[in-house]
């Protein structure tokens, strides 16, 4: 589909990088200003791209799949949010509830609930939610 769009001349978005830059400082100044809250004002699209990534790496603990998702060519790279999830998360245990559901509706007030799908065994369907 990428391939088919206009190589030259028009834009693929209509607004430039800039538009969207100021925007989001002006709006992050507004939030900030409202909220009492200096340190909002410290917050980048970086800042959110390291969020991102820590909390993929909380919820999966795979770290080829937020190198992937990062599009880093070296692990070692990605390394640096597996410290910065252990800082944030430390007091939190490995430990999980589970459930099962044999239905669609079961597993559809299990997600409601929190509860993360791990897998299908025999017909029925597994879920666990961090304690």
């Amino acid at each position: 589909m990428l391939g088919e769009l206009p190589r030259k001349g028009e834009k693929l978005f209509p607004t430039s990088r800039r538009v969207v830059e100021n925007t989001f400082t002006t709006s992050r100044r507004r939030i900030a200003k409202k909220l009492q809250n200096p340190r909002l004002e410290r917050i980048t699209f970086h800042t959110l791209r390291h969020w991102k990534a820590t909390i993929e790496y909380h919820r999966t603990k795979d770290l080829l799949h937020v190198k992937q998702i990062l599009g880093h060519r070296k692990v070692d790279t990605t390394t640096l949010y597996v410290q910065i999830e252990k800082a944030l998360f430390s007091e939190q245990t490995d430990e999980f509830y589970s459930a099962v559901a044999k239905t669609v509706e079961e597993a559809r007030r299990l997600v409601e609930a929190g509860f993360d799908y791990v897998c299908d065994i025999d017909g029925v369907k597994i879920f666990k939610k961090r304690k």
